[in-house]
Formats: C-alpha cells, sequence, structure tokens
C-alpha cells in the first residue's frame, strides 16, 4: 500500500542551491531539515547515491520537501522521471522507496529515491563515499 501524499526526502541536486532544485521550485510547501538514519551517502557520476547501510549506522542528511495536494501528482512523475524510476522496471537508476526520516519533530514517512540494487551493490563494494552524509552541492535547507 503506497500513500500518495507522503512528503520526498531529498539529499542532493533537488535541495536549494542544486541543480536539479527548479523541479521543486515554487511547488514544495516546506522545507525541514531531515536525516535518514541507516543509509551511507555515495558520489555518482555529478549526482548522489543513497544506499542502506549494511551496518545500520550511517546518516544521510538533506530535507523533507512537503508538497500540496494540487502539485503532488505532477511534482512525483516529474521526480520520478528526473530518478529514472518506474515502478518494477529492471533498469531503474533510483528506487523510490516509503520509509521513516527524522525531523526535529521526530520520526516521519517520507518518500526516498535509494539507489536501485544493482548499482548500491557495486557502491558498497567500491564505491566512493560522501564525508559525513551530506551532499557538498545541497543549498542551506539541508540542515
Amino acid at each position: 500500500m503506497t500513500d500518495p501524499r507522503l512528503p520526498f526526502f531529498l539529499y542532493g541536486t533537488l535541495l536549494p542551491g542544486g541543480r536539479n532544485h527548479g523541479v521543486l521550485r515554487g511547488r514544495a510547501l516546506t522545507w525541514t531539515p531531515a536525516e535518514l538514519p541507516g543509509a551511507l551517502l555515495f558520489h555518482g557520476p555529478g549526482y548522489p547515491y543513497a544506499v542502506p547501510d549494511p551496518a545500520g549506522e550511517g546518516v544521510v542528511h538533506g530535507a523533507l520537501a512537503a508538497v500540496g495536494p494540487e502539485a503532488y501528482a505532477d511534482v512525483l512523475a516529474d521526480l520520478d522521471r528526473l530518478e529514472e524510476y518506474a515502478p518494477g522496471a529492471p533498469a531503474n537508476l533510483y528506487e523510490r522507496r516509503r520509509t521513516h526520516v527524522r525531523t526535529a519533530g521526530g520520526p516521519t514517512p517520507a518518500w526516498v529515491y535509494f539507489a536501485a540494487d544493482r548499482t548500491a551493490r557495486e557502491l558498497l563494494l567500491s564505491g566512493e563515499r560522501v564525508s559525513g552524509g551530506r551532499w557538498p552541492h545541497s543549498g542551506p535547507a539541508a540542515g
């Protein structure tokens, strides 16, 4: 079961100041600093990948973007297209998953785009981790 109105946890180029922020500019109602516990952040070719941490100790820093109901379907479609995600497609770049992130207000369910399984396995074996779990090109809303 999916909740079509979950906020989006963003950790890279979609954050304010990032090159893909225009996808959300004017459509996100709020930006809340947040953390994704139990994940690691890796460098990709100009963008980051979040990967579940097998040890469960990593943290990825980012922001939670809430989108209003009138724009939600369009934003979801735009993000899925940008992240090269289609439900059940074997060639996905990312997988959109419902998970919990941490905010100052406590655990919050959110959509998170994780590296697709094949890419995640490769990154865990030989990828370059982002120091501190914070994408270097993220804007001030990243916390």
